[in-house]
């Protein structure tokens, strides 16, 4: 009887645990959310096009299957220059670009993607997740209802496809040059004329000579584009784009609507395609440039020293404009500067020394 009586109360105990655990499933670990990722890359463009696609893979995979994230290329849904608001007003749950691309909305937005002849791809992405960077950038964007992440990044890029060569600073006069960000403003103040076009219309503005020039990332990723057979010369070092941060921007009503698991889940498939977009193009960049020197004789070129020296020179000036734009932005380079500093003096005597004798 009285071991009757046990199992007879344990199964009423089982009952009214269960009551009260499934409602918590059923809203929690078994919901499953449907996203859509819009970008400013051509669809299934390499590495930044396929970075999009393998954190759509990445987020799906790690969460079990429980968030599927469908991903729209520029002009699929919205065109490339569109996915902040677009994300912002919720017509996509998340994007992948450049910081950059909205200095019109947010000025110091800049800071978190590149800052010409500033901090290259590992001393971007220590200062954002180690120096309270990231904390400024979430500050940032949180009027807008997005939260950021670091979602990649170029490494140092090439200075660029030119129709006409740079012997001299006066060179840069008159060149109309596809250029965004901070680098575009340094351009012009050398009296040159920028211009912002998304990656898909590059190829034909400088094969039509509508501009004279264009920046994109490196020989991978410009040989796939093509550029080599638009234009003669192909200039480094990349200047203005030292280390330029891709940014996933996710839309904070979405992002809250997850688990916390969940909620982690996509932060951390951000880094872990942060972390193989640099190993790709370390990967493969040379091989690329080795195909463009070698078979379709590209015109290898290193911009000239008076040439760097100026650039330098007008960039600083642009910093330092833009740092005093608002108490944001003020904070923001202060930030930047601090650990650039700091970091520079370390890679001194470790990196640049080894680099040097090895």
């Amino acid at each position: 009887m009285k071991r009757r009586d046990f199992i007879k109360s344990a199964s009423i105990g089982s009952l009214a645990a269960s009551s009260v655990v499934a409602p918590s499933i059923a809203s929690g670990k078994s919901a499953k959310h449907k996203w859509k990722m819009v970008t400013t890359w051509p669809k299934n463009f390499p590495v930044l096009g396929t970075g999009a696609n393998q954190l759509a893979e990445v987020i799906g995979e790690m969460s079990g299957g429980r968030i599927e994230v469908k991903v729209y290329g520029a002009g699929e849904l919205v065109p490339a220059f569109e996915v902040f608001d677009a994300v912002s007003r919720g017509t996509a749950d998340m994007g992948h670009g450049a910081a950059y691309y909205w200095k019109g909305k947010i000025e110091e937005a800049q800071f978190f993607s590149t800052v010409p002849f500033g901090m290259n791809a590992v001393e971007m992405t220590a200062w954002l997740y180690q120096g309270g960077g990231m904390a400024l950038w979430e500050e940032a964007y949180k009027p807008f209802g997005l939260i950021p992440a670091a979602a990649g990044n170029t490494t140092v890029q090439m200075a660029g496809w030119f129709n006409k060569e740079i012997n001299s600073v006066k060179d840069l006069e008159g060149l109309k040059m596809r250029i965004p960000g901070l680098g575009g403003e340094v351009l012009k103040r050398a009296g040159g004329t920028p211009v912002n076009l998304p990656g898909g219309e590059l190829f034909t503005s400088l094969k039509s000579g509508a501009i004279d020039a264009t920046e994109w990332v490196g020989p991978y990723n410009d040989m796939a584009f093509g550029l080599h057979k638009a234009a003669k010369y192909y200039y480094y070092p990349g200047w203005h784009e030292p280390g330029t941060t891709l940014e996933a921007v996710i839309n904070e009503k979405a992002f809250m609507a997850l688990d916390k698991d969940l909620q982690s889940i996509v932060k951390n498939a951000c880094k872990v395609v942060n972390q193989d977009m640099v190993m790709e193009f370390t990967a493969k960049n040379q091989a690329a440039l080795d195909t463009l020197v070698n078979k379709h004789k590209v015109d290898l070129r290193r911009l000239p020293d008076d040439v760097l020296a100026k650039l330098k020179l007008l960039s600083n000036e642009v910093v330092a404009e833009l740092a005093e734009t608002s108490p944001a932005a003020k904070k923001i380079h202060a930030s930047y500067a601090k650990f650039s500093k700091q970091v520079r003096a370390w890679h001194e005597i470790s990196e640049k020394i080894y680099y040097n004798v090895r």
